[in-house]
């Protein structure tokens, strides 16, 4: 699978002024929206929420990888976030630097989506990607973290 399909410099913000989980997807979904990946961001959001309340996303090592599979999806795609410490709210309120917000396509749902899904937790598996996810310089290094 093609990580570039999923990716674009536009939909990473390094620093993301997010002050909490709410802001942050919020934040996130407004990036999607003007890159015209999802048709509406109040609508999104709250199909992010839907899938946030079959369990949650904060997948430890200050990683979030919230995720919405919508009919308000135009192109499946990826929107990282970096930002401050925030506290991602759950039953462990974890702390959170990094938040990959998953925007898929209803069509995608199945095969693409866990496929997607797999591919980024294979490379958040690794220390050394996970360093340069929470030092990477611009939007290209963590692109390459992802397609290389």
């Amino acid at each position: 699978m093609d990580m570039n399909e999923f990716l674009s410099k536009e939909l990473i913000i390094l620093d993301l002024k997010a002050t909490s989980k709410a802001d942050a997807i919020q934040k996130l979904c407004e990036r999607l929206y003007a890159e015209d990946c999802i048709t509406d961001v109040d609508k999104f959001v709250a199909d992010v929420y839907e899938r946030e309340a079959e369990g949650e996303t904060g997948i430890g090592q200050g990683i979030a990888i919230p995720h919405g599979k919508s009919e308000n999806v135009l192109k499946t795609s990826l929107a990282i976030g970096r930002t401050e410490t925030i506290d991602w709210e759950g039953e462990e309120h974890q702390e959170v630097t990094i938040i990959i917000l998953f925007a898929v396509r209803l069509v995608d749902n199945t095969s693409v989506h866990l496929k997607l899904l797999s591919q980024v937790a294979s490379k958040l598996a690794h220390d050394e990607s996970l360093e340069m996810l929470k030092t990477a310089k611009n939007a290209e290094d963590i692109i390459n973290i992802f397609v290389d």
